[in-house]
């Protein structure tokens, strides 16, 4: 990497500029840069910077969805509303910059702004061995993070690098408001003799720390989001009867140094919000979890013998718009998935979006909030596979299509020749200081898409 500006990181967490330096003392941090050849994109970000001058309409799509061509290989892999276009970047195998083979799985990202550069740290939800890179957790666990370097003026995607290893089935995570990526394990188990089902935290230039915060709790993690006021870090759980946690650090900003680990409770008794459909529940409480670290996976009955309430496998989770979201991918009603809606300042939960069926929202995984406030919901169900928009006010929208079927050829990158069409989409993130580019992973064969367009148009 070569030193290009210094800057405080810009997180992609939606509402928040805030460094980790200025969220804790209001100094700066500094920033590399890096320089390495890709595919110009002018045209292309010429029309999103015009795009930026429309009258934003916040209650609508972006019109119909049509086949569009990928602007670095010329294959077609995504339906698009009009106006809007695309480039693909570390393909499974492809070599990175620092030589190791990008490794496959791809899921949650996180985006953070260095002056003219965004860099993009990448999950990886694998389990095979060995570690891929260093520092590594486990040498015996394959998963982890990657990082890449995208210049949003250019349209270009300057280098990648193996950033964390030794993790396991590094599934969703969240970014923080001092400019970090926290990547979640979401497993619960020993490899190698190793306890694994921790979060870690990647920097968002260099490497990670391979240290577990094991104060967070050992549990099947998806997500984590965390409020900018009180650096509160909210914890999602994928398991059927899964607890909603929060995280409240020792020291706001420096999570290494512990703190306690607490479960939503709803009412005076243990509720289940698996069946619900849009409602609110009012004011919550949080009750405690008296070891966060255990050797069997009891973290959530512990929680629920407190009184804490159980949800359906949660999810993604996302700060914006002074909220907290997460989703479920099996609740509501339809058993199709459901969007919560969280204010953290005064702790009242409601349910902004239920799925009524498959053909409306099928089973919803990562997430994240655009800029201009749209919620972004990556589906991972059967058949076609759909990302959607989704507005505060609960109108959903299809804004992309996964149709990548490369039996009939993958334009020499070194995938198998088959048929990705009910691949999951994952790692959904907006490019931090104007939204104009919107990241985001098939999972297979594991390509990362970077999307551009009219965004102001529509609700995201």
């Amino acid at each position: 990497m070569t030193d290009t500006t210094s800057s405080t990181p810009t997180s992609s967490t939606a509402g928040s500029s805030l460094g980790r330096r200025s969220f804790l003392r209001g100094t700066g941090v500094a920033a590399l840069g890096a320089a390495a050849g890709s595919i110009p994109f002018q045209a292309l970000t010429a029309r999103t910077a015009a795009a930026e001058t429309v009258k934003f309409d916040f209650g609508a799509g972006y019109g119909p969805l049509a086949p569009v061509k990928d602007q670095a290989t010329g294959l077609t892999l995504l339906q698009l509303p009009r106006g809007f276009e695309y480039l693909s970047y570390g393909w499974t195998n492809d070599p990175m910059s620092d030589g190791v083979p990008t490794p496959d799985a791809h899921d949650g990202m996180g985006a953070f702004r260095y002056g003219d550069r965004v860099h993009i740290v990448r999950n990886h939800e694998r389990s095979a061995a060995p570690a891929f890179t260093d520092p590594a957790y486990n040498p015996a666990a394959g998963g982890g993070t990657s990082t890449m370097v995208f210049d949003p003026e250019a349209g270009q995607f300057l280098e990648s690098y193996g950033s964390l290893g030794g993790t396991m089935r590094n599934c969703a995570g969240g970014p923080t408001p001092w400019g970090t990526w926290l990547t979640c394990e979401e497993t619960f188990g020993l490899t190698a003799g190793l306890r694994h089902g921790y979060v870690f935290e990647v920097a968002s230039e260099g490497k990670g720390n391979p240290v577990p915060y094991k104060a967070m709790g050992r549990f099947n993690h998806e997500a984590a989001a965390i409020d900018p006021a009180t650096g509160i870090v909210y914890e999602t759980e994928d398991r059927g009867d899964a607890c909603l946690y929060r995280f409240v650090p020792t020291v706001p900003g420096d999570l290494a140094q512990g703190g306690r680990l607490e479960a939503m409770r709803i009412g005076e008794t243990t509720l289940d919000t698996r069946p619900h459909g849009a409602m609110s529940y009012g004011k919550v409480s949080w009750v405690p979890v008296d070891e966060p670290d255990p050797a069997d996976d009891t973290v959530r009955y512990q929680a629920q013998a407190n009184g804490a309430a159980v949800f359906g496998r949660l999810e993604g989770a996302w700060y914006g718009n002074d909220r907290i979201y997460v989703l479920t991918t099996n609740g509501g009603p339809a058993g199709e998935g459901q969007v919560f809606e969280l204010d953290p300042a005064t702790d009242e939960l409601q349910v902004l979006f239920a799925s009524p069926s498959a053909e409306v929202l099928n089973a919803p995984d990562n997430m994240c909030v655009s800029p201009r406030g749209g919620l972004v919901l990556c589906e991972d169900g059967g058949g076609m596979e759909y990302v959607h928009g989704l507005t505060t006010d609960g109108e959903i929208f299809r804004f992309a299509a996964n149709i990548a079927d490369l039996r009939g050829g993958t334009a020499g990158k070194n995938v198998a020749p088959r048929d990705y069409r009910g691949s999951e989409w994952a790692g959904a993130v907006f490019e931090p200081t104007n939204g104009s580019w919107l990241f985001v992973n098939l999972q297979s064969p594991g390509i990362t898409l970077a999307i551009t367009g009219p965004w102001r148009t529509g609700a995201l």
